[in-house]
């Protein structure tokens, strides 16, 4: 008998499909870390009975307990954890430059980096997260270290280097040539840990901070290397109008990405409150996920996400915390 092999007794809750929840009494059976078996409280029974749990630690849960998946958090951003609760009296744009620019630009400072996602990434697996889709910052080396918290504690996760190519007053962006080299490298880095737990994912942060050189170039790096790609959309009215002014050639914020090329079955696009019938037409036809973030929507008083209309028009929808305001995705 040892640790690394459980058998759990008791109830089970799962959904196989949107529609499709199941609660059943039973067992799960972990071998080395893995899931192997689940099974009817009868067939535990018969199999106890055989002996075929003899080298199993038998661990039965009581009445008030239930054991589900863990949670998949489909964005967050791991830079910004010394940031909770910060800046509730600032809405997107202005919270972006007075709290997290700042922060985020000290990440170039890999001992610190280190420091921090190491404990972001024991927060949210102590909290049940056991999947993430994480925003890094802009810098190379400082996000490595974010992807070796994942593999040390073993969260399964899509790691991103934040892109970002125009000027800000933070100095928190690189230029064209260069931030496509460093992502093209990152790729590779995540890429050679040949471990199925970690994926490399582009992640240009919006299309304030990207023009079109930047995210047509990271959209070429998706394809070649057939990794997801990450952005946000439609999060704020004010940020609407500021990206509707730099791309005035593009009728809303979908059709800036989609004639930069980002929009595919690979591209989570999270937030996207304020879409038009058209945009929500042109996601759900080339297969982008939306990551629906309520807490930061509110917190940022951006405004409420049309869930139930983009899950109507066939768009995937999955949960995110952000992580300057998330609770915790058991709340949501």
């Amino acid at each position: 008998m040892g640790d690394n092999n459980l058998i759990f007794v008791g109830t089970f809750a799962s959904s196989k499909a949107l529609n499709d929840f199941i609660i059943f009494n039973g067992f799960l059976a972990v071998e080395n870390g893995k899931i192997t078996r689940i099974g009817s409280t009868v067939e535990y029974e018969t199999k106890k009975r055989e002996g075929a749990f003899t080298n199993f630690k038998i661990v039965k849960l009581n009445e008030d307990q239930f054991i589900v998946p863990g949670f998949v958090d489909c964005h967050t951003h791991a830079p910004q954890f010394p940031n909770i609760g910060l800046g509730l009296d600032r809405p997107l744009l202005e919270w972006l430059a007075k709290y997290t620019f700042p922060l985020e630009s000290r990440y170039g400072d890999t001992e610190f980096a280190s420091k921090v996602y190491d404990i972001v990434v024991k927060r949210l697996l102590n909290n049940g997260t056991t999947t993430a889709c994480y925003f890094g910052s802009l810098h190379l080396n400082g996000t490595m270290e974010l992807a070796k918290s994942v593999l040390r504690h073993h969260q399964r996760a899509l790691v991103g280097k934040v892109s970002m190519n125009l000027k800000n007053d933070a100095g928190y962006y690189n230029e064209t040539a260069k931030e496509l080299a460093e992502v093209e490298t990152f790729v590779k880095n995540i890429l050679d840990y040949k471990n199925d737990l970690l994926q490399p994912v582009i992640t240009p942060r919006f299309a304030i901070s990207c023009d079109k050189q930047l995210m047509t170039g990271l959209a070429d790096i998706s394809e070649t290397y057939n990794c997801r790609i990450q952005s946000h959309i439609s999060e704020n009215q004010s940020e609407i109008e500021n990206v509707l002014q730099m791309f005035p050639e593009c009728k809303s914020y979908t059709d800036i990405y989609d004639k930069s090329r980002i929009l595919n079955n690979r591209c989570i696009m999270a937030h996207a409150i304020y879409l038009s019938e058209e945009e929500t037409r042109t996601l759900a036809s080339k297969g982008v996920s939306i990551a629906h973030c309520p807490s930061s929507n509110t917190r940022l008083k951006s405004g409420l996400c049309h869930v139930r209309k983009y899950i109507d028009n066939q768009l995937v929808v999955g949960l995110g915390t952000g992580i300057s305001f998330k609770l915790s995705l058991l709340i949501k």
